[in-house]
């Protein structure tokens, strides 16, 4: 059993995640600006801003999971934050994985990233901000930090929530398409996938892509 802290618990990644390691019975630490509409038995909820809390719950963690947006108040801020979690975890001697974007893969092995080429517009902020994040960890990481940095399908989020299938497939930096050339994954799936990492560690300073 591990000791789990999830930043942005009580958001639609971190929530599945913190769902998927307490159904696990792992213990699990959730920190969040806001309180849990559905809180999850046995699960520890803190509030207050990641600058607050940090020093708070990370010392002891045995993972911590950074899965905070790009927006409201950490808006153009989510580089500093995830670059004080990522030094903290080090100290802390924790597994880091840290959640980014589709953006952030490549179409094909050595290809440029899809954030390089055109993205909506109003997508685009969001997609270089996530993008950002991960230069960062990949650029300035800790030496000693065992750091993952995990992108989800294409076709992921609350909008298409999806079920729990407990089947799907776990890449490197290139998406992951199906038959027909759909990237999806639901958020259960996406944190089964997140927790199975932290339970049975196959990456290790490397970028992690998960779809059906």
């Amino acid at each position: 059993m591990a000791t789990i802290v999830v930043f942005g618990g009580t958001g639609y990644t971190g929530g599945n995640v913190v769902r998927e390691a307490s159904a696990r019975g792992h213990q699990v630490v959730s920190v969040s600006r806001s309180e849990p509409q559905d809180p999850v038995e046995g699960v520890r909820y803190v509030s207050g801003t990641v600058e607050q809390v940090a020093g708070r719950v990370i010392p002891g963690a045995d993972a911590v999971v950074a899965a905070l947006s790009p927006r409201g108040d950490l808006s153009g801020r989510l580089v500093e934050v995830y670059r004080d979690l990522a030094q903290r975890s080090a100290v802390a001697g924790a597994r880091y994985i840290q959640v980014g974007g589709f953006s952030s893969l490549r179409p094909a092995p050595g290809a440029p990233r899809f954030v390089e080429g055109d993205i909506p517009e109003q997508f685009r902020d969001e997609a270089l901000e996530g993008e950002a994040t991960r230069v960062m960890l990949a650029e300035e990481a800790p030496q000693g930090l065992d750091w993952v940095f995990v992108s989800p399908a294409g076709g992921y989020g609350a909008w298409a929530a999806g079920e729990r299938t407990g089947s799907f497939r776990v890449g490197d930096d290139v998406a992951l398409f199906d038959e027909e050339g759909g990237s999806n994954i639901s958020g259960a799936d996406f944190a089964a996938a997140i927790v199975d990492e932290i339970e049975r560690p196959t990456r290790h300073r490397a970028h992690m892509s998960v779809a059906y």
